[in-house]
């Protein structure tokens, strides 16, 4: 790997949700380009994981750098900093219903200091076109398909140009050839703009597909390089 610092490091992070600990001693790094999957039953911390990672969860034990921020050092006025370095893709899309695709990304700029309109304009574009989307911005987001959603979501995740994605389960509302269009695009994303992605799963079938490094939640761990287990 060309990079030596990692975009996502944990040492041996403790990892709680509310006053219990869900993960002991996790030991992780991603770097650019990585696409990697994280898989474990649920209830075994995937989630809590995650938003950990992205700030939602504070980090109490342990060591935790993503995207050059500290989160031990985390506060809620600069956990919207973070984020702005980062891309989230949800099961659900969570998009503004009652807004255009245009309206829900330039929402996101607005939201994270952008100002200038011909440069939001270019990049909405910029972002729609890379997910397959050019020139349905006026469409409104209850009048697409699951597919369209979550392509929609993706290119709000790029909208501030990401060293990580963290996607959790952005396949599971899709019927399975759509999923593999939705897999297609974020490999191709991984590997054209050197984005890391950490994905959550439960889809089997799409990790044997779509092969990547693959960790695991198990037993109040992670284990990395794991295997998949039926």
């Amino acid at each position: 790997m060309s990079e030596t610092k990692p975009v996502l490091q944990l040492t041996n992070a403790q990892i709680y949700q509310g006053s219990s600990l869900i993960l002991a001693d996790v030991n992780l790094s991603i770097y650019k380009g990585e696409f990697v999957y994280l898989i474990g039953k649920t209830g075994t911390g995937k989630s809590s994981l995650l938003k950990t990672l992205y700030g939602n969860i504070p980090l109490r034990n342990g060591n935790g750098d993503v995207c050059g921020f500290n989160l031990s050092d985390l506060t809620w006025k600069n956990v919207p900093f973070l984020r702005r370095n980062l891309g989230i893709v949800f099961q659900d899309f969570q998009l503004l219903t009652d807004r255009n695709v245009n309206d829900n990304l330039l929402f996101v700029l607005k939201a994270t200091g952008w100002t200038d309109k011909n440069l939001m304009e270019e990049k909405v574009n910029n972002v729609l076109a890379k997910v397959g989307l050019k020139g349905k911005g006026g469409k409104m987001t209850y009048e697409m398909s699951g597919g369209e959603q979550q392509r929609v979501d993706i290119a709000r995740a790029l909208l501030n140009n990401p060293k990580l994605i963290l996607a959790d389960e952005p396949t599971g509302n899709l019927d399975p050839d759509t999923a593999d269009e939705i897999m297609n695009l974020l490999h191709s994303i991984c590997a054209d703009y050197g984005t890391a992605i950490l994905m959550a799963t439960h889809d089997y079938s799409i990790i044997q597909k779509f092969r990547s490094r693959i960790i695991r939640t198990e037993g109040g761990h992670v284990y990395d390089h794991a295997s998949v287990v039926y």
